[in-house]
């Protein structure tokens, strides 16, 4: 699969922008993406994994060799098993990261409360893929990457056999700052961009988004 988007909506071109699954980039092109000196490079998509008493233990090599087997870099073709998330390449350069998985991969979600506050829903449905995180290069930032892996957990969670998709966005008002990068889950605009509908608002700043198949 491969998901071709050129602009986020008013923004200027963006080149060519192509976005595959994990399994089919390399390492490099992750190591590229997240950087060695970020908050990014620190956590490497495990928050939602690893169990809050874990975490400062943890050595921040061991979470990016977890990254490394769940995004099955370079495991390509047939013999790849799974992958964790999406890559973005824009003229061939690596530029963006979205995660998504079963929501079962996420323990931490899981267990969390704001999700499941307000609906009967089964946190532990392996049906169910949840979009947990993005991340953008600095230097390419607003040529709408972010939109284009919105679209993109699409078609991936659906050929891979998920029966839904939902996301947690933040709520983004102008004049409203968004701090401690809280905005790595995506915005509620980015997300209906994509086809994505509300289901529930379970805190004044999150919502709750879905796509059923």
């Amino acid at each position: 699969m491969t998901v071709k988007d050129e602009r986020d909506p008013g923004e200027p071109e963006a080149g060519r922008l192509s976005v595959v699954p994990a399994d089919r980039a390399s390492w490099d092109d992750l190591e590229t993406i997240f950087g060695e000196r970020t908050q990014t490079a620190d956590c490497r998509c495990q928050r939602f994994k690893i169990r809050v008493s874990h975490w400062a233990s943890m050595p921040r090599e061991e979470r990016a060799e977890r990254l490394r087997e769940q995004s099955g870099c370079e495991r390509v073709g047939p013999g790849a098993r799974a992958t964790s998330g999406l890559v973005a390449h824009l003229d061939g350069v690596p530029v963006g990261w979205c995660a998504v998985e079963p929501r079962t991969a996420y323990p931490q979600l899981v267990r969390a409360r704001v999700p499941w506050t307000g609906r009967q829903e089964d946190p532990a449905d392996d049906g169910v893929w949840a979009v947990t995180c993005f991340l953008v290069r600095k230097d390419f930032r607003r040529r709408g990457i972010t939109y284009a892996l919105a679209r993109a957990t699409v078609p991936l969670a659906q050929g891979r056999g998920a029966r839904a998709l939902e996301a947690y966005p933040m709520i983004t008002r102008p004049g409203l700052e968004i701090t401690w990068g809280e905005l790595h889950v995506g915005s509620v605009g980015v997300f209906a961009d994509a086809g994505f509908r509300e289901v529930t608002r379970p805190t004044p700043r999150r919502v709750v988004m879905r796509i059923d198949f």
